[in-house]
């Protein structure tokens, strides 16, 4: 075998990235693409000892799984891994990489993880889910501004005014944007010669208020013509947050440090219900308002958060007398749901703008129990403990519970041993990649803990990302 060869390969399995996998002649190889069940003809593309990769060149037999994807950039975007796989089958994916993470990185038994693991929790509607878009903005050969997203591992603009799961207010945003740059000379920014104006145009739709926010993400203080743009946006229905935000820096980080609001209010407004677990999700009458700025983390998937932080509530097991820590806290997103089951909740993040809006969050539900403090969850947890280590019968040195939901590079390790130094009689671990996940429970139940239950959640339909909730008692 060599580059460029054709073979005949059955897909059997799929790997982490959603790639399909097959063997010929005992060798395996990674097809993007392809479906699990697919029988295709593959060009060989890279060969390594005992593993190589290749392209679909015609599928000889479809799976029974493959769809038509809606979208028809699908192949080019890279953002849909898995959108050309049945919806159904996409969730006994995800399932599957949780659970074959636990075991392999988290050294779990298999009996023990089957024991604990609880369906994934799927989506009603797969499509049109995401309340937040970030198009970066290019030129295409005329010179022309195109809005879109970057191809697969590249930094090539594939346009795309109307992404299948954003919201259908995205594709009427960005051609205001792109007509108010053609019409005035607005020119793209051009990251290879930090030269052009224009880099990103950041999109938020809040599900329950039907308000929208733009923010141009731009590359020095102010926009020409402001005024042209700010008067057509506005007469997009639901907008209510107009800003720009400027970033000089030859980075890869969207967003820079100073954002300026140019027509209305500095923030959105949504809200997220409480669910209960034990009656498939049913909603109920509680809900938490959240006001999101154009820096704050909260959830792409506002059906589905209200299901994972619900799922991470009854976890925590509350009964109104706990003393709980949630770290990596945000705009206090979950920190709100458990102050109103605790008695009391201390949230840390690093980011000191996320910490502002937790703390006017906390103001705008009026709720009282939660503080909240800035810093890296390693050095504010033991800080803390070695400052109330010192107090007798201090509530925050044996707090009851432990929230986390770290970013996709997991926790700290030494956050990690202070949660063990602190004891809590429970830790309920939010996680946003099941590879971390397993390395840190790992940890965790090595330090006395047991994993309890395991149950997925899908935020994000027709990619391979999952959020997985787990519940560790000791």
């Amino acid at each position: 075998m060599k580059k460029n060869d054709s073979i005949e390969l059955k897909i059997e399995d799929m790997g982490v990235d959603g790639e399909g996998i097959g063997k010929y002649e005992g060798m395996t190889f990674f097809v993007k693409d392809a479906v699990i069940g697919d029988t295709i003809r593959a060009g060989i593309t890279k060969l390594k000892k005992n593993y190589g990769y290749a392209r679909v060149q015609e599928i000889l037999e479809p799976s029974p799984y493959r769809v038509k994807p809606e979208c028809p950039l699908y192949a080019r975007c890279g953002g849909c891994q898995i959108q050309a796989m049945d919806y159904r089958q996409q969730l006994c994916y995800k399932q599957k990489k949780v659970r074959g993470n636990l075991i392999r990185i988290g050294g779990f038994a298999p009996e023990l993880i089957d024991s604990v693991m609880e369906e994934i929790v799927g989506m009603e509607q797969p499509y049109r889910y995401r309340n937040k878009a970030q198009f970066p903005i290019g030129a295409d050969r005329d010179g022309m501004p195109v809005a879109g997203f970057y191809a697969a591992r590249t930094h090539n603009i594939i346009p795309v005014e109307d992404c299948k799961l954003g919201v259908t207010q995205n594709e009427q945003i960005l051609g205001v944007v792109l007509s108010y740059m053609r019409e005035n000379g607005v020119r793209s920014y051009d990251e290879t010669t930090g030269r052009g104006l224009v880099r990103h145009v950041l999109i938020r739709y809040g599900f329950t208020s039907k308000e929208l926010m733009v923010c141009l993400v731009i590359n020095r203080e102010t926009l020409p013509q402001e005024k042209k743009l700010v008067d057509a946006l506005c007469k997009i229905e639901g907008m209510t947050s107009i800003s720009v935000n400027i970033n000089r820096k030859n980075t890869n980080v969207i967003l820079g440090e100073e954002t300026r609001t140019v027509w209305g209010s500095d923030y959105i407004t949504d809200q997220i219900h409480l669910r209960d677990c034990d009656h498939d999700f049913a909603l109920t009458d509680t809900a938490i308002a959240y006001h999101i700025s154009p820096q704050s983390f909260y959830q792409v998937n506002p059906v589905q958060t209200e299901k994972l932080y619900s799922l991470a509530l009854s976890y925590a097991g509350l009964t109104g007398r706990e003393t709980v820590w949630d770290l990596y806290c945000g705009i206090g997103t979950i920190s709100l749901f458990l102050a109103q089951k605790a008695g009391k909740v201390y949230g840390v993040e690093i980011v000191p703008q996320a910490i502002e809006d937790a703390r006017s969050n906390a103001a705008l539900n009026g709720i009282t129990n939660a503080s909240f403090f800035v810093g890296k969850a390693e050095e504010v947890l033991p800080e803390f403990y070695e400052k109330e280590s010192r107090k007798p019968d201090a509530d925050m040195l044996h707090p009851d519970v432990i929230v986390v939901d770290p970013p996709r590079k997991g926790c700290d390790e030494k956050c990690l041993e202070t949660m063990l130094r602190m004891k809590p009689e429970r830790i309920v671990y939010v996680s946003c990649d099941p590879a971390t996940l397993a390395r840190d429970l790992k940890i965790l139940c090595g330090g006395g803990y047991e994993l309890r239950k395991v149950r997925p959640v899908d935020q994000f339909g027709h990619t391979t990302h999952v959020e997985t909730v787990c519940l560790l008692s000791n």
